[in-house]
């Protein structure tokens, strides 16, 4: 098995840190894992792909994800000016949105889901320069969504990463997304 994704997301959105927290979940499970970061000088608010693969064999792939299984949307607006399904599989699209009704509407194609993720996030603050910062909101919803890796080890890679307090709050942030995530099947 071997599983790539691919996330769409803005500087400052936390998107390179939760491909980097899926592997570390991954690895817990006994699967290997590792994640791309493709990004030049962007600023916060600027589009960021970040690519990641998770497998129960060795990794021999070192370049960017062309074909992703799943596809994992930080901000449900980039899908109006950025081809997010480009090579996509179909297999999963994730995405941080307060309605399916607002998703454009060859989206709905995919088995889609959802979670408001930016609403997780701000109810917890987790907010940092203005920002809501929904990795780990959106970590939860995935691993509630692809059955990839379980809670419990999206918790463990979170807390290792932030002990105390910051680690506690984007640890619920994790769980409320893994209630909240709806997923429908394309029609």
């Amino acid at each position: 098995m071997l599983i790539e994704l691919r996330f769409h997301g803005r500087g400052g959105m936390g998107v390179v840190t939760a491909a980097e927290l899926l592997v570390n979940a991954a690895l817990r499970e006994g699967f290997y894992g590792q994640s791309i970061p493709m990004f030049g000088p962007e600023r916060r608010g600027a589009p960021v792909v970040v690519f990641a693969r998770v497998s129960d064999r060795p990794i021999r792939l070192h370049s960017r994800v062309e074909h992703p299984n799943i596809v994992v949307v930080f901000d449900h607006r980039l899908a109006n000016f950025i081809d997010v399904t480009k090579g996509f599989k179909g297999d999963l699209l994730l995405i941080n949105a307060p309605s399916l009704s607002e998703l454009p509407k060859d989206l709905k194609a995919f088995k889609l889901a959802s979670v408001e993720a930016t609403e997780i996030a701000v109810k917890l603050k987790l907010v940092v320069a203005g920002w809501p910062v929904v990795n780990t909101a959106m970590l939860g919803a995935l691993a509630k969504a692809s059955g990839l890796v379980s809670l419990n080890s999206v918790v463990s890679a979170i807390k290792e990463r932030w002990p105390g307090r910051i680690g506690e709050l984007n640890a619920e942030a994790a769980r409320r997304a893994y209630q909240e995530v709806r997923v429908e099947v394309a029609s």
